[in-house]
């Protein structure tokens, strides 16, 4: 009897592994723990009385912890077993939540916090990887990260509102351990690298002149919009919308991305990849654009809608692509790391800056200020000279 028991249990599981439902807890789960812990952390920490610039500082920290360990990350899944290690990650960031909630002092605020997003944004590059090494389409597995995030931030506002800000915390703690069973049962087809690949990879990728020069245009695209994603949420509330009525805005433009990733399998392996880095550059654009003129507040959510995940969605595609285009297959994983460090790097530089211009001046001068810095990007996407890369069909 025990052994029939025991058959059925096996086979049970092995039904589950790489089956369509380990990948959609993995995704869902992962990025509606990202949404609950960092939708409206702005909000929460202002709500706690802490200043803007305290808030960048907090912000800033944590990229500083990831830009720190992501490398170390990157190849600790090359190296070795991608479950084992990104299943230790996640149970830090479960422990790091629960002293986040627990936390009054901005100090440990800080650390708790860092120590959350280090995990969230050291899995973040191999997470997407995944999502092209699955034996489903792209859109079908990234479409549930897109969802997650989604019912992430709309959760997030409910359960600030209606039942306390800590118990955001406690929720958190709750998805990323059904995170983690979608990732036990993952097994996504992967090159694995020797050692000796592993130590020479780094020198070789960073002597590409193109994938340097894409660097720039990474470095400030990025600083712009995971700034903008810290702070929009208080802009919202800044021009007088309360804090349910912002983090439903923030789940609905999530859920805006979710036609680009639908879709991707038909738009994606067909346009260049210079032509997809100037949709989401423009995007960009634009966004900043109605934020820094200070539009009516139906223009600035409608933008919000339109731009703020879709424009971020497209450029995690596009970069995918990218990376394929300029980078050897067996240094990809690297190579999105190495791209995932850099962003890292400027959001401390951006989310600093910000700061201290919110704490002298306004929304407004912030986003003119970042405008000009996309328009500096979208110049270097036009003169960029790099192959369609429509070759290796990632997204069918």
């Amino acid at each position: 009897m025990e052994s029939i028991r025991n058959y059925k249990s096996v086979s049970l599981w092995q039904r589950y592994q790489n089956s369509y439902l380990s990948y959609f807890f993995m995704y869902n789960f992962y990025y509606l723990s990202w949404a609950l812990l960092s939708a409206l952390i702005s909000v929460y920490l202002m709500g706690m009385g802490f200043k803007a610039s305290e808030v960048s500082l907090v912000v800033s920290a944590s990229f500083l912890i990831s830009l720190i360990t992501q490398p170390i990350i990157g190849k600790w899944n090359d190296q070795y077993n991608l479950k084992k290690v990104n299943t230790i990650l996640f149970v830090i960031a479960i422990v790091g939540g629960l002293v986040f909630m627990l936390s009054c002092h901005l100090i440990m605020i800080m650390i708790s916090y860092s120590v959350v997003l280090m995990s969230i944004n050291g899995v973040n590059p191999i997470m997407e990887k995944i999502a092209t090494a699955s034996p489903y389409q792209y859109g079908k597995i990234r479409i549930w990260g897109t969802i997650g995030y989604a019912l992430g931030s709309q959760l997030a506002g409910l359960l600030y509102e209606r039942i306390s800000p800590q118990s955001i915390f406690i929720v958190f703690v709750f998805t990323m351990f059904l995170c983690i069973l979608g990732l036990l049962g993952t097994q996504p087809h992967m090159q694995k690298q020797s050692q000796r690949d592993n130590t020479a990879k780094t020198s070789e990728i960073l002597k590409n002149k193109k994938f340097l020069y894409y660097l720039l245009i990474c470095g400030l695209f990025y600083g712009v919009t995971y700034m903008s994603n810290t702070f929009i949420p208080s802009m919202l509330t800044d021009k007088g919308l309360d804090v349910g009525i912002t983090s439903t805005v923030l789940s609905i433009a999530v859920f805006c991305e979710a036609p680009l990733v639908l879709l991707s399998s038909h738009f994606m392996d067909r346009l260049s990849n210079k032509t997809l880095l100037m949709i989401a550059t423009t995007m960009v654009c634009v966004q900043c654009g109605v934020y820094g003129l200070d539009m009516p507040m139906w223009m600035t959510v409608i933008v919000t809608f339109l731009v703020k995940h879709p424009a971020g969605m497209l450029f995690i595609m596009t970069n995918l692509k990218v990376v394929n285009t300029l980078i050897d297959e067996k240094h990809q994983i690297t190579a999105l790391a190495i791209v995932a460090t850099l962003k890292n790097l400027v959001s401390i530089i951006f989310q600093n800056a910000a700061g201290y211009i919110l704490d002298m001046s306004s929304y407004s001068y912030l986003y003119m200020i970042c405008l000009i810095c996309m328009v500096i990007s979208l110049l270097l996407v036009i003169f960029f000279k790099i192959d369609r890369g429509n070759e290796k069909r990632l997204f069918s």
